[in-house]
């Protein structure tokens, strides 16, 4: 029988909080995204998160810890158990589905036959095929492309496929057919977890990416939390890149959206219909987008303080059965050398009028949130992870 009628799970994107054990071996200690940005910046203040635990597991500077019994949330640390630090391993594992090895990443450029194949079947050369920063290579290769009409193809430290184009010389949905062509051929032995479409528009010193971005994923290896609470009868609502993240697979609906501000207003309309049973997800991209990608420590203080004003609004929202998630699925330090993502810890905080506010033992794995949630709406699940679902209520 379900505990709870809906369950909202928001993903602040890249918000680790402490480098894990083997994090040196992806080059990453030291990072801590939320501790040293927050140094960085000489303090934040995000008193609401803190209610909910978040400054009991990271030190925050600007933030203290909360008392026991100030708390309003269930509070823990989450390891990662998935090798690797991208989205989407990231996200399929508070799915339910651990991956045993990273998916494929091209530190030094595609192979020739993938771009060989590529190029024969949009029908023009292409520009780049190397390992680079998104914003810095539309400004290194956008005027050339501008010339020659040849996309941008570049890739990071992630599973990703990436085509920059310039809307005036290569329309979207163009660019969305190049995309559809490089997810087809980057399969097999040159897989890639994601392909992504990245417009842009301007004049060579000052280029910019649009919000016509758009990700064309891998289909999760094996049923996920979001296949599961559908296939019982439940809706499950994709804010953001989470429908993109899960290849579509079971969501009953879909809500695209440009940037943080639009998916928590997305989520908390959502939660304000009170007829509907089931998930809310959402990802919020852009502290990791915008902020950690870019390393801008204020740009990520910034829209962390606006995530947590906004949080009372969304608490506000929740009724008698439904509980509210709030997690991360990897790091992006805005202080380091780096703009990849971090090898890091996140958190998971819980609240909602049923929760008991108290600290979890540490986690091993994001799957105990697809199990948790899972036994909190009454159904069936067959991922990994352990359910915390007793722990959680009072």
């Amino acid at each position: 029988m379900a505990a709870i009628d809906r369950v909202a799970i928001i993903v602040l994107d890249s918000l680790g909080i402490g480098a894990l054990p083997d994090a040196h071996q992806y080059g990453d200690e030291g990072s801590n995204t939320l501790g040293n940005l927050s140094r960085a910046v000489g303090g934040v203040s995000l008193p609401n998160l803190a209610d909910l635990g978040l400054a009991n597991l990271v030190e925050i500077a600007g933030t203290p810890a909360r008392p026991r019994d100030k708390l309003v949330g269930a509070h823990t640390v989450i390891h990662p158990r998935s090798p690797g630090k991208d989205t989407i391993a990231g996200h399929w594992e508070i799915g339910g589905v651990v991956l045993d090895k990273p998916i494929k990443t091209y530190p030094t450029g595609f192979p020739p036959e993938v771009i060989e194949a590529f190029t024969a079947a949009i029908g023009r050369p292409i520009l780049g095929n190397v390992a680079a920063s998104g914003t810095v290579i539309i400004e290194e290769l956008g005027a050339e492309h501008m010339r020659t009409g040849h996309p941008i193809v570049y890739t990071s430290a992630d599973s990703v496929f990436q085509i920059a184009a310039h809307e005036e010389i290569i329309p979207v949905e163009e660019l969305y057919r190049m995309c559809a062509i490089a997810r087809q051929i980057c399969t097999g032995a040159n897989t890639v977890g994601r392909v992504i479409a990245r417009p842009f528009l301007g004049q060579p010193g000052s280029f910019h990416r649009t919000e016509r971005r758009k990700d064309f994923s891998l289909a999760p290896p094996a049923p996920t939390l979001l296949d599961q609470v559908s296939q019982a009868g439940l809706e499950v609502i994709a804010i953001g890149k989470i429908y993109d993240i899960f290849d579509g697979r079971g969501a009953t609906a879909h809500r695209k959206t440009r940037d943080n501000r639009e998916g928590m207003q997305q989520t908390l309309e959502v939660l304000r219909r009170k007829e509907w049973r089931g998930l809310v997800f959402a990802n919020l991209v852009d502290f990791d987008q915008r902020y950690g990608h870019r390393n801008d420590p204020r740009g990520y203080a910034e829209a962390l303080r606006e995530f947590d004003a906004f949080l009372p609004r969304l608490r506000a929202t929740l009724g008698q059965r439904d509980l509210l998630i709030i997690t991360a699925d990897h790091g992006c330090d805005p202080t380091t050398p780096s703009t990849d993502h971090s090898r890091e810890s996140v958190p998971w905080l819980t609240t909602g009028p049923g929760v008991r506010p108290h600290r979890l033992a540490d986690r091993d794995t994001l799957a105990d949130i697809g199990a948790t949630v899972a036994e909190l709406l009454g159904v069936e699940y067959q991922g990994a992870g352990v359910s915390l679902a007793a722990e959680l209520l009072q």
